[in-house]
């Protein structure tokens, strides 16, 4: 068992009341001054792994976060939780024994962000877990257990991050303000956090740049001091986003200076600061502004912290992982798993698989084939290799079929390569490399110079955010000219986020369309696996697919009254929840024994695939979503021709909904428990259950 907060408390009593004032507030600061006098090294606690060991070097690089989401499956999550912080300790074991302890290499991880994607042209979703908090909530708890462990110590500090309302827009970050009601903060933004305590025991909290209802996230009184530390009971550390501290009276002039900023955060709860105003405290305590006792609290925070991950230990076994097991062979294998489990197949014309003995020639076009970037996503790692779609599928047929390339335009701009040629001067060599093939494998989308965070993302589009949901630059009209040649196009679509085909999708010559997110580093593999059937696509959407941006609510509205598949009216163009196999399967018979769940499936296909149970609920209360709501979900094994029995458990809790105060509650007489393979539809199987049999 994992040493308590309370064990390692006393502990970090005792080390930091050896220490001087100057020396505790040094140590308040993100990048903590040695005290060589306490033997006590210097210390960064910036580090990054939200599918995979970031900014250091060679380490796994995982499918990204939303990728991650669409696999449904917990335990594969945490599988990759627990391999990257096996990678992370080996990182840091080898980087200080060389006096190493620069950023992105100690055993505080800043993962995951478990942010609600609320609205599609946030930047930074392909982060989040999707627009769903249990969802969410479930990936999260799945992902931080394995991050931390459940040795004698942590093996890593993992952070559940933007504490709490913080989604976009990315440009207006520092000075925004969140508006959100009482129903909506407690239904949507806050139940990913509670479960990150509550079933995880999370370490660190991180707050976020913008405000919430008029005060700044990280000196929100409401949100850390009486709802994280007083209801929730948090026993870990708060730290600020880098620089929101300084956002505070730069940005939202909540505060006059530093020194009443810094002093502030002390008292509300956030300990750690990450930004250069540390130093402020001693101007704040001079004043009269905090006392010394205040600071000594939070130190003790962080350094229970370091007592928990053994870093005064002398019989810490985590502190014997060697290096070599960095971007292990085992290792890699579980992120190309993890890429076949998260692609999303949204359409096949009965297509897909490909018969691999008939494919003579196949064109393998457009700007994200051989991109790595389309590979990686944002906040990633670097991988000792790379297997882009391009080579993926050239590996695999390389022994019966010509694969060619064709770059056919830039992701984003008029020109591919050269100012000096005509525009779309790359279009050309796209349809002489279709009409010369059998196949063409389109491969359109985004990277993470496109969307990601503000100040990561740089290019026409700015902030890091998405203008539109369509599909940028000349990609569109590369489809439209590929499309042109007759030749059978299969689209496969990278980005974090949903994408806008405006219409393409239904054109005859769209044969499959295949959602890759950021597949991460064996991207390519997986989707050739995928393509000549050698693995089943079995991803489903963890975000709504719309059809555009037409009907959205402003994007900075945080009113959720008609976001999210919960509660949209809007005709979508592929819903929550939705993706296709090889297979066929069908929900045969469910029965309901108290809150046990037994439902039979069966796969009349004649290939083997996974497939993920859902079940939503809807309950007939004028607080619940207008339409329904995941209430669990279900990874199974269903082989072809055979017939599985699994039981999913569900939780009292899920049947509550959430009245105009913010409290969860009881209301209503009837919950009608819909499942299926996806989002519920007139052949859904339903059981209807009274909720004084509940509760």
């Amino acid at each position: 068992m994992t040493i308590t907060h309370k064990a390692a408390r006393e502990e970090a009593i005792k080390i930091v009341s050896q220490m001087t004032f100057a020396e505790k507030i040094s140590q308040i600061d993100f990048d903590a001054s040695a005290i060589e006098r306490l033997n006590i090294p210097h210390y960064n606690y910036w580090n990054e792994g939200l599918h995979g060991v970031a900014r250091a070097g060679v380490a796994t690089v995982f499918p990204q976060a939303i990728g991650l989401a669409a696999t449904f499956d917990t335990e594969l999550v945490k599988h990759i939780a627990e391999v990257i912080s096996i990678e992370g300790l080996a990182k840091y074991n080898a980087y200080t024994k060389h006096g190493d302890r620069d950023i992105y290499k100690g055993l505080t991880f800043w993962s995951p962000n478990i942010n609600l994607f609320r609205d599609p042209r946030w930047g930074r979703g392909q982060e989040t877990y999707g627009e769903d908090p249990f969802l969410t909530a479930q990936i999260g708890v799945a992902f931080i257990k394995g991050l931390q462990g459940e040795g004698k110590y942590l093996r890593l500090a993992a952070c559940a991050k933007h504490f709490a309302v913080h989604s976009g827009p990315e440009a207006d970050r520092h000075y925004f303000d969140a508006v959100v009601n009482p129903k909506d903060l407690n239904e949507f933004y806050l139940p990913q956090f509670k479960a990150a305590i509550e079933e995880a025991d999370v370490e660190s909290f991180m707050g976020a740049y913008n405000a919430i209802n008029g005060q700044p996230a990280c000196v929100n009184e409401e949100l850390i001091a009486k709802t994280l530390l007083g209801k929730w009971g948090f026993e870990g550390h708060v730290v600020s986003d880098y620089a929101a501290l300084e956002d505070v009276h730069e940005n939202h002039h909540y505060t006059q200076t530093a020194a009443e900023t810094m002093a502030l955060a002390m008292k509300i709860g956030t300990n750690l600061c990450a930004g250069k105003i540390s130093d402020a405290l001693f101007e704040a305590v001079g004043k009269g502004l905090v006392t010394e006792t205040e600071i000594t609290a939070s130190v003790v925070k962080l350094y229970t912290t370091h007592v928990r991950l053994g870093m005064f230990a002398e019989d810490n076994d985590y502190d014997t992982i060697p290096y070599e097991v960095n971007a292990s062979a085992e290792h890699e294998m579980l992120s190309l798993k993890a890429a076949e489990k998260s692609m999303v197949l949204l359409k096949n014309d009965n297509f897909l698989p490909l018969s691999q003995s008939e494919i003579k020639s196949v064109a393998v076009i457009g700007p994200t084939a051989r991109n790595i970037g389309a590979l990686e996503g944002n906040y990633a790692g670097t991988a000792n290799h790379y297997e882009t779609f391009v080579s993926g599928i050239q590996q695999a047929l390389s022994n019966q079929a010509r694969v060619t390339y064709a770059l056919g335009c830039h992701l984003y701009a008029d020109h591919a390569e050269s100012s000096l040629s005509r525009a779309n001067e790359r279009e050309s060599e796209a349809i002489i490399a279709a009409e010369h093939a059998d196949i063409a494998v389109l491969c359109v989308g985004l990277d993470s110079t496109i969307e990601g965070e503000q100040g990561d993302a740089g290019n026409v589009y700015g902030s890091g955010d998405k203008p539109s949901l369509s599909l940028p630059g000349q990609q569109k009209r590369l489809i439209e000219k590929v499309l042109e040649t007759g030749k059978p196009v299969i689209l496969v679509l990278t980005s974090g986020s949903a994408l806008s085909l405006e219409g393409l999708e239904k054109h005859t010559g769209v044969k499959a369309i295949i959602q890759a997110w950021y597949p991460g580093a064996h991207g390519g593999t997986a989707l050739a696996n995928i393509l000549l059937g050698k693995v089943s696509p079995s991803g489903k959407l963890p975000v709504t697919f719309c059809k555009d941006t037409q009907g959205l609510p402003d994007f900075s509205d945080y009113s959720m009254a008609e976001r999210t598949y919960q509660n949209t009216q809007l005709e979508v163009l592929y819903p929550f929840g939705y993706g296709l196999t090889y297979g066929h399967a069908e929900i045969k018979t469910l029965q309901l024994d108290d809150l046990t769940l037994s439902v039979i499936a069966e796969n009349k296909g004649d290939y083997d695939i996974e497939e993920v149970i859902q079940v939503y609920v809807k309950i007939n209360s004028e607080f619940a979503p207008k339409n329904h709501k995941l209430i669990a979900f279900k990874r199974i094994a269903l082989p072809k021709n055979e017939t599985v029995t699994v039981k999913i458990e569900l939780k009292p809790d899920t049947f509550k909904v959430v009245n105009a105060k913010g409290d969860w509650v009881v209301d209503g007489s009837i919950a009608k428990l819909l499942i299926d393979f996806g989002q519920p539809h007139a052949e859904t199987l339903v059981e209807e259950v009274s909720l004084n049999q509940i509760f």
